[in-house]
C-alpha cells in the first residue's frame, strides 16, 4: 500500500470534533468552509478579499463617474438647444419683456405662479407686500435665486408672499448698455408696484444684482422697499490681504484692455465662460473637492451634482458697452462708493440719496463677496453715524461665520433660517430709527425649519466707525490710473483691428473652442462615440450595483489620499496668492489689509 492510500484510509476513520482539537473514529467529516481554516490563513484572505471587493467597486465608480460628466455634457447641450431658459424649480408666466421696450435690454419679468401641485394663490397672503428676486448676470444664467425648492423664491412663496423673478436671456440686445438695464430694472418695479398698490416690493439683490438694485434706489426714492442684498459687492477694493486676491486681479493684466478685447473677439459679445473660469480657478481645490466627493459617492451624489451643474455650466454673454461699464467703474474703478458712477450723460449716482431700508447678508466663509466688500462702502459715503441719521437712512446688516459664496443663495440651511428671519422681520426694519443696525438671529431649537417665536431677532445699533477700513487707495488709485492709460490706448490704436477681423463665424467658432466648453462637450456621445459604451456599461452596473459599506479599510484610504490631494492643492493655492500679493505690492504700493472688526463679529 502506497503512502497516499495509506492516508486516504486514516481519513475514513479519522473524524474532525466540533472544536477541532482531538480526532474521534466514527464521527462525520466535517468539511471546513472558508471561515474555519487556520487562523494565519484567514487573516491572510480577509485584507485579500477586501482588496478584490474595493478593485470592483473602484471600477464600477469610475464607470459612473465618467457617465455622469456624460449626462452634464449631454444636459447642456439640451439646455443650448432649448434656448437656455431660466432654471427655476417653479411654474411661470412672463409679464414683461425687455427686449421690446424703447430702450430694449435682454431681461424679462417672470411672476411665480406654481410650486408643487399648489398655486400661488392657495398659500397668498394679500396683506404680505410682493417679493422680487433678482439673479446676477455675472457669467452663469438664471437661477441661482430659485432652481431649488429650499431657496428664496421658495421661501418666499411658503410665507405667504407674492413673488416675482427677473431673468434675462442669453444674448444681449445690439449696443444694451447699463443704462439700458437700469431703465428695465425701473419699468419691472414699477409694474410689481402697480399690481400690488400699497405695498412697495421687496427687491433681493443676488451678488452682482445687488449693485444694480443699489443703483435702482438711488436713482428711484420711494419707489423701491427693503432691498436685500446677498454677497453684493459695492467696495471693490476692499478685502483682506492673501484672502480675497480677486480684487487684485486687475492689476495683473493692466486693467480693462483685456475685457475690451475679449469682447471685440466676441464680436461685440463678451463671453461668460471666461468669468466662471475666473471662479473655478480662484479656489483650484473646490473643483477637485467636487469631483472626488462625486467619484467617492457617485450612488448619492450624482443627482445633486447634475442639478447644480446644470446651472454652473449656462454661460450667457453680456454686451461690450455692459462689461466695459462694469469693469472700468466697479471692478477696477471703484466710483459706486465715491459717487463717480455715470450711469449717461448728466446722470451721476450719489448712494446718499437711497431711503429704502438696505439689509445687508454676506459671510466671512464668502472669497468673492467678503463682508468688506459688502460694508466698506458705508463709512466712504457717511462720514460719521451721525450723517448717517440725518440722511434718514436704515442700514441692517447680517453675517454668517463660514457659509461660502454660492451658499449664500442655495445653501438650504441658510435659505430656510436667515432668509426666512428677514422676511418675518421687514417691519420690524422699517419700523428702525435711522442708524446702522447689526441684526442677530437667536435660534436655541436649532431647527432651521422654525418660525417666530420658536427663533427670535434683535438689532444691536452699531456705529460706523465700528467698520473699520484699511484699504491700500493709493495702491489701487495706481491701478486704475494704468488701466485707463492702457484702455485709451487699446481702443484707439488695437480695437479698430481686431474689430475688422471679428464677424459672428470667427466669434461662433471662439465660442465652441473655448476650454470650459470642450473640457465638457467632448464628454458627451455626441462629440465622443466612445462615451456610448460608458454609457453601456454604466446601466448594466446600476442593475446588479452593491456599494461597498462605509468601512472599507481601502475606501477609508481613499477618503485620506483625496484629503491629501485637497490639502496640497490648496497649500499651492495659498502660496500663489501670497506670492501675487507680494507682486502687487513691489509693483503698486502696499496692498497689506487686516480683517474688518466689522460690529464686533469678526474672528
Amino acid at each position: 500500500m502506497t503512502s497516499v492510500e495509506q492516508m486516504q484510509v486514516i481519513a475514513k476513520d479519522v473524524r474532525v470534533s466540533p472544536d477541532a482539537k482531538t480526532q474521534i473514529p466514527g464521527l462525520p467529516v466535517v468539511v471546513k468552509a472558508p471561515a474555519d481554516l487556520p487562523r494565519s490563513n484567514a487573516q491572510d484572505a480577509k485584507p485579500l478579499q477586501g482588496l478584490l471587493a474595493y478593485q470592483y467597486d473602484l471600477w464600477e465608480r469610475s464607470i459612473l463617474f465618467w457617465d455622469t460628466l456624460r449626462q452634464r455634457a449631454v444636459n447642456m447641450i439640451a439646455h443650448e438647444r432649448a434656448g437656455k431658459p431660466p432654471l427655476l424649480d417653479f411654474d411661470y408666466e412672463l409679464l414683461l419683456d425687455a427686449r421690446r421696450f424703447d430702450q430694449p435690454a435682454n431681461y424679462a419679468l417672470l411672476r411665480i405662479t406654481r410650486i408643487d401641485e399648489a398655486c400661488l394663490e392657495d398659500c397668498l397672503d394679500p396683506a404680505k407686500p410682493p417679493v422680487v428676486v433678482v439673479d446676477p448676470r455675472a457669467g452663469h444664467g438664471p437661477g441661482i435665486g430659485g432652481f431649488k425648492r429650499d431657496s428664496e423664491i421658495g421661501i418666499a412663496m411658503h410665507q405667504g408672499h407674492p413673488v416675482y423673478f427677473v431673468s434675462f436671456f442669453p444674448e444681449p440686445c445690439p449696443g444694451q448698455t447699463l443704462g439700458d438695464v437700469l431703465h428695465a430694472l425701473r419699468r419691472f418695479v414699477e409694474e410689481v408696484a402697480k399690481r400690488h398698490p400699497g405695498a412697495a416690493p421687496i427687491v433681493y439683490g443676488n451678488c452682482q444684482a445687488g449693485w444694480a438694485i443699489t443703483l435702482l434706489s438711488a436713482d428711484c426714492e420711494g419707489l423701491v422697499g427693503p432691498a436685500v442684498l446677498n454677497g453684493s459687492p459695492l467696495s471693490y477694493w476692499a478685502g483682506e490681504s492673501g484672502v480675497n486676491p480677486m480684487r487684485i486681479a486687475g492689476g495683473f493684466v493692466g486693467g480693462a484692455w483685456l475685457t475690451h478685447f475679449l469682447a471685440d473677439l466676441g464680436d461685440g459679445r463678451f463671453d461668460g465662460a471666461w468669468l466662471v473660469a475666473n471662479f473655478e480657478n480662484l479656489k483650484p481645490e473646490s473643483m477637485w473637492e467636487k469631483y472626488a466627493n462625486l467619484f467617492t459617492n457617485v450612488d448619492t451624489e450624482r443627482e445633486r451634482f447634475l442639478e447644480f451643474e446644470r446651472w454652473w455650466n449656462a454661460w450667457y454673454f453680456l454686451s461690450r458697452g455692459e462689461i466695459l461699464a462694469i469693469v472700468e467703474n466697479l471692478f477696477i474703478g471703484n466710483k459706486l462708493e465715491e459717487g463717480q458712477l455715470r450711469i449717461c450723460d448728466g446722470c451721476t449716482v450719489d448712494l446718499r440719496r437711497i431711503r429704502n431700508p438696505l439689509i445687508i447678508f454676506a459671510s466671512y466663509g464668502d472669497n468673492i463677496t467678503p463682508p468688506q466688500q459688502a460694508l466698506d462702502w458705508i463709512p466712504a459715503v457717511y462720514r460719521a453715524t451721525a450723517d448717517l441719521k440725518a440722511a434718514g437712512q436704515r442700514i441692517v446688516y447680517l453675517t454668517n461665520p463660514h457659509v461660502g459664496h454660492l451658499g449664500i443663495f442655495v445653501s438650504a440651511k441658510v435659505a430656510r433660517l436667515e432668509h426666512r428671519a428677514i422676511l418675518e422681520s421687514v417691519e420690524e426694519i422699517a419700523a428702525l430709527a435711522p442708524g446702522l443696525y447689526e441684526m442677530k438671529i437667536d435660534n436655541p431649537s436649532g431647527d432651521p425649519d422654525c418660525h417666530k417665536p420658536e427663533y427670535s431677532v434683535h438689532f444691536e445699533e452699531r456705529d460706523i466707525a465700528d467698520i473699520k477700513v484699511d484699504t491700500p487707495l493709493k495702491a489701487f488709485e495706481r491701478v486704475r490710473q494704468i488701466s485707463e492709460a492702457n484702455e485709451q490706448l487699446y481702443k484707439t490704436f488695437v480695437s479698430p483691428c481686431v474689430r475688422s477681423f471679428s464677424n459672428p463665424a470667427t466669434a461662433a467658432l471662439l465660442e465652441w473652442l473655448h476650454p470650459m466648453r470642450t473640457s465638457r462637450y467632448l464628454l458627451s456621445d455626441e462629440f465622443n462615440p466612445w462615451m456610448r459604451a460608458v454609457a453601456g456599461f454604466a446601466r448594466l452596473v446600476e442593475g446588479r450595483r452593491a456599494p461597498l459599506p462605509p468601512g472599507n479599510a481601502f475606501l477609508a484610504r481613499e477618503r485620506e489620499l483625496n484629503d491629501q490631494v485637497f490639502k496640497g492643492i490648496e497649500q499651492g493655492r495659498k502660496q500663489r496668492d501670497a506670492l501675487e500679493e507680494r507682486v502687487f505690492t513691489l509693483t503698486y504700493g502696499d496692498a497689506h489689509q487686516t480683517k474688518s472688526d466689522v460690529g464686533g463679529t469678526a474672528a
